[in-house]
């Protein structure tokens, strides 16, 4: 199966993260775009260069710093003296795989300039719409720990993330795979294309169709709505989280070699789609409750319905 070496090619580079792999590659089929948070040196970058050269897709590191602007992302008009006339000069989210490096270390408005492509695929530049290449995926990265002269993402822009990654620590014994792999050259250098935009916009179709049974909806909407009356949180996930909790379960299906959901896949989804959009209150935390903890209370006290495909 095509997505199966997909994987592979990029575990060529990337050891032994197959989780953090399938989640990235259900939100590329999903339409959806990734958060990947973690410390850093843990393979952040290099896992999206890998996506990218994997599927032969235009790739853009834009390392977010205080003083890049808006301009810079979503590009800018330029008067042309021999013509006479304003050129529209491209911006750097005029490519198809954007990695948005250390996104929270930027200033808030420039963080902004990229809902408008995020949630609808283009920029708007003096009142003219441009359209970005398909298929189009923004991964952003930020470290959790340091806080020292960044701007927390708020929440509108959180929500525009259909998945939360974490990468994690190797073990040792992963820790002496990579020393090995990367100790005469980097493997991302040869590694070789094993599928084209054609082919992603062909699976993204495909996820499109996956059928979702009315009573998997009814979960879906059961497991959103009781994070928005849940004792332990102050926000609960909106519209947006639910409708991207059925597009992952979508991906996840066709993942798994299936053209319908299951209650199963949902429940797989629900912590990397729904964890990032809940808000703890103070004293939740105060009792070390996390937003993962929330979910799987919720998903241990619904009813699982009965589906057939």
């Amino acid at each position: 199966m095509l997505l199966k070496k997909i994987q592979e090619n990029i575990e060529q580079v990337i050891v032994r993260k197959s989780e953090p792999i399938r989640l990235i590659l259900i939100a590329l089929l999903s339409r959806g775009h990734v958060l990947i948070e973690d410390v850093p040196g843990v393979g952040k970058t290099m896992l999206v260069s890998s996506l990218a050269k994997s599927l032969n897709l235009s790739f853009k590191r834009i390392q977010f710093t205080p003083d890049v602007l808006p301009s810079d992302i979503t590009g800018f008009s330029i008067y042309n003296f021999k013509t006479g006339q304003m050129e529209f000069r491209p911006g750097m989210v005029m490519n198809q795989i954007i990695l948005a490096d250390e996104i929270n270390r930027t200033s808030p408005k420039t963080q902004s300039s990229m809902l408008e492509v995020m949630e609808e695929g283009q920029v708007t530049v003096d009142g003219t719409t441009y359209k970005v290449p398909q298929p189009f995926m923004v991964l952003a990265t930020q470290n959790p720990v340091e806080y020292i002269g960044t701007f927390p993402l708020p929440e509108a822009q959180l929500d525009r993330f259909m998945i939360k990654v974490t990468m994690g620590y190797p073990t040792k014994r992963e820790e002496m795979h990579i020393l090995s792999r990367f100790q005469t050259e980097n493997p991302l250098t040869d590694l070789k294309p094993v599928a084209s935009a054609e082919d992603i916009s062909r699976l993204q179709e495909l996820v499109a169709t996956i059928k979702v049974a009315e009573p998997v909806k009814e979960y879906i909407s059961d497991i959103v709505a009781l994070t928005r009356e849940h004792k332990d949180l102050s926000l609960g996930a909106s519209p947006r989280g639910a409708l991207y909790l059925m597009r992952a379960s979508q991906g996840y299906a066709l993942l798994q070699g299936r053209d319908y959901v299951i209650p199963d896949d949902v429940q797989r989804m629900t912590e990397p789609v729904l964890a990032h959009r809940l808000i703890l209150k103070p004293e939740a935390r105060l009792n070390q409750m996390t937003a993962e903890r929330v979910l799987r209370s919720i998903i241990n006290t619904l009813h699982v319905p009965v589906t057939s495909s």
